[in-house]
């Protein structure tokens, strides 16, 4: 099966924000359905139930403080004239707490061979861009600084993912609660 491990946003006052600014993007892109919304601390890939059973071990293991997130600019990787993510930031200080909480993950799942393609920026991915399409360094230049309110993350999960033709489908494998 498909999996990763994530913190979601369960908070609909900042889910209808992004909503609104993604359809303030008038780009042919394919925009994340509100309910998909997460931070993905580690992508698993395809793994297996044994497998899955040796990753809920380590993460129960997992110890972690409440994270106050704050939503704060919109951003495109790679970069705003060439994009395939567009995705919203997060404030200097969430941004440190979910960097070291995706350590932390990385640290446990190392030993079961798991490792980060790249190092972890925390993002909400909101469109992927699967053509190209035009600069958008003007509409991301005016989302620079928003406020999209607060969010106290208090849930780790295990995710599965399941690909469908209509978007990726996901479900909870695991949730570890923050102390």
């Amino acid at each position: 099966m498909r999996a990763f491990v994530a913190v979601e946003i369960q908070d609909d006052a900042i889910l209808d924000a992004i909503a609104k600014i993604q359809s303030d993007f008038k780009i042919k892109a394919t925009p994340v359905n509100k309910k998909n919304m997460h931070f993905t601390l580690l992508f698993l890939g395809e793994i297996t139930e044994e497998t899955v059973s040796s990753v809920k071990k380590a993460l129960a293991t997992i110890s972690f403080e409440k994270i106050k997130v704050g939503f704060t600019h919109v951003g495109a990787f790679p970069n705003p004239r060439t994009p395939r993510v567009i995705w919203i930031g997060v404030d200097d200080e969430s941004s440190k707490q979910l960097v070291d909480l995706a350590v932390q993950v990385e640290k446990k799942l190392g030993p079961l061979g798991f490792k980060p393609d790249k190092p972890f920026k925390p993002h909400i991915t909101i469109f992927r861009v699967k053509n190209r399409i035009d600069d958008i360094s003007g509409i991301i230049e005016k989302f620079k600084k928003v406020d999209l309110g607060k969010y106290t993350m208090t849930e780790l999960k295990l995710k599965q993912s399941v690909l469908t033709p209509s978007g990726p489908i996901y479900s909870d494998l695991q949730v570890v609660l923050a102390q």
